[in-house]
């Protein structure tokens, strides 16, 4: 049987360029108090994987070489590594915008309590996943009790001022679909979301990335047991949408790993495609040389970037180009 990326890779997606980088995403390792059915990077308590100190202190010289102006810490979860905090500060210090994309159970987890109000305090962007607003189908996707600690996790964050009305604080929610499913209009299910969280739990947040589950990694392994894989990659084609290109995240973003190579996006960096520019292939070479115009990386995943209403880490393409 064929690996996901052996059947990625023979592909017909259009070749794309990259524009000017504004967001550097850096993977800060696989390490994660979860296990989730739907991570695409595998993460999980065991992975031993994460970015050495050399490599953390090497990210905000990149800021300012290249002019970014957002810096998207992802993980695993990225607040478990031992140099989050002095990032965090390090980049706010130079006034680029720092997102955590947070699965909010660890900010209840022993250790962590003091989490929350350290992104308060340095106004960073929480990025929360909640792959759905009722107990039983989130806890089907994340773990017996996921569901429970989220709600404690985003009343934490309320409490702070988090997604209220006026507050600086900024609150971002993440769908994922159950299965091998495109995602629903993303407006009409951010009304859905903020109805049910406002009336059942009281909670507020600003906006709802709806996002598409990528055929990689252990998503991508289930397909394949499931003899879904190929019905999926069907269903992406179909709805492949061509005006999505202008705006896939791709073309403003690159995606470092813990080893600090560089990506065109995290989902080529979970199937191990490097960029095509073998000159610009590590986080050091961004000290001196611009990526712009460079061609990008592709493969039959891309088509889940381009698919109906599109997706991003912005959340659908159609709200990213608003």
């Amino acid at each position: 049987m064929k690996s996901t990326i052996e059947l990625l890779e023979d592909t017909d997606f259009p070749a794309i360029k990259r524009r000017e980088l504004k967001i550097l995403q850096v993977n800060m390792g696989y390490l994660c108090n979860m296990s989730c059915v739907h991570c695409h990077v595998a993460a999980s308590p065991y992975r031993t994987e994460m970015m050495s100190r050399e490599l953390v202190e090497l990210i905000p010289q990149i800021l300012q070489a290249q002019n970014i102006d957002t810096l998207d810490l992802t993980g695993g979860a990225p607040e478990m590594h031992e140099d989050f905090k002095y990032l965090v500060k390090a980049a706010r210090a130079l006034g680029v915008k720092v997102i955590d994309r947070c699965n909010l159970t660890i900010l209840m987890v022993e250790g962590y309590e003091d989490m929350a109000q350290f992104l308060a305090d340095n106004e960073v962007e929480v990025v929360a996943s909640l792959p759905c607003y009722s107990l039983e189908n989130v806890d089907k996707q994340r773990g017996k009790g996921a569901f429970d600690d989220s709600i404690l996790g985003l009343h934490k964050l309320n409490a702070l001022g988090y997604g209220k009305s006026g507050s600086n604080l900024t609150l971002n929610l993440v769908y994922n679909p159950q299965g091998a499913t495109l995602p629903p209009n993303q407006q009409q299910l951010e009304a859905d979301y903020k109805r049910e969280l406002k009336v059942h739990f009281d909670i507020e947040f600003n906006q709802l990335f709806a996002l598409i589950n990528m055929p990689i990694q252990r998503f991508g392994a289930v397909l394949l047991a499931k003899k879904q894989f190929h019905p999926y990659m069907d269903l992406l084609k179909v709805n492949y949408v061509a005006t999505n290109l202008t705006e896939v995240m791709c073309r403003s973003t690159i995606s470092v790993n813990w080893l600090g190579e560089l990506f065109d996006c995290d989902f080529n960096q979970q199937l191990e495609i490097p960029v095509p520019n073998k000159s610009r292939r590590h986080l050091r070479d961004l000290l001196t040389q611009n990526p712009a115009g460079d061609d990008i990386a592709i493969a039959d995943h891309c088509y889940g970037c381009t698919a109906g209403q599109g997706s991003s880490c912005g959340g659908t393409l159609e709200e990213s180009a608003i």
